[in-house]
């Protein structure tokens, strides 16, 4: 019901959630995207969604991004569930062209529910924010790397009190082939694939290889 960006995969616990009917089968939550997510599957609607759906985002969902954002989180809850979820963003902070994110959003959505999606998987998708016929084309991409300078604000209040403000400072980008961030700048459509197994199996491999884990256990 209001602006949630940053707000992870937060599940509110600690007070009552309200559910405002706006029309048949449309709900109105006062709590985050994954509240909305769980009460919907959970709850409010008469069966078991063939798709869950989050965003339009207005803003982006690139690179390390996508752990803090919201968008990306209810289609996680999704995913958990068993459903298959896509988040959907535009990447502009004004002068929304919705009619560009609105018709790959309805593509992309028919094509996950042909197609199906592989286990444990949802979609990241960034949509550039320009007139449909100037987007290039859609591909297929991984998560890039963001990384952010002088982000945290320092101030004091009227009675000398500091205060920290996160946001701002300077964004910088580490660039690479096939990352959501080159496909986008380069005015594509952007899905990425993301895998809701956060073991590093790579490491694992190599931790069981190289530690002595029994040493662990030594006094």
């Amino acid at each position: 019901d209001r602006e949630r960006s940053a707000a992870g995969h937060s599940l509110t616990m600690h007070r009552p959630l309200k559910a405002e009917q706006i029309r048949e089968r449309v709900f109105s939550v006062n709590g985050t995207p994954t509240d909305c997510v769980t009460l919907g599957i959970n709850k409010l609607l008469p069966g078991r969604p063939d798709l869950i759906v989050s965003g339009i985002n207005k803003g982006a969902n690139l690179g390390d991004d996508i752990t803090y954002s919201g968008t990306v989180a209810g289609a996680i809850e999704g995913t958990i569930f068993g459903i298959p979820s896509v988040a959907f963003s535009l990447i502009s902070d004004k002068h929304y062209h919705y009619e560009t994110a609105s018709f790959f959003a309805l593509k992309i959505a028919e094509h996950i529910l042909r197609h199906a999606l592989p286990y444990d998987t949802l979609l990241n998708v960034n949509i550039p924010n320009i007139r449909r016929e100037d987007i290039k084309g859609v591909k297929l991409t991984r998560q890039g790397k963001r990384m952010y300078e002088n982000s945290i604000q320092e101030m004091f209040n009227p009675w000398g009190e500091k205060h920290f403000w996160i946001g701002g400072g300077k964004i910088y980008w580490e660039h690479g082939e096939d990352t959501d961030m080159e496909a986008v700048q380069q005015n594509f459509v952007s899905i990425s694939p993301i895998h809701l197994d956060l073991t590093n199996h790579n490491a694992l491999k190599f931790m069981r290889e190289t530690w002595k884990i029994s040493e662990l256990m030594d006094e």
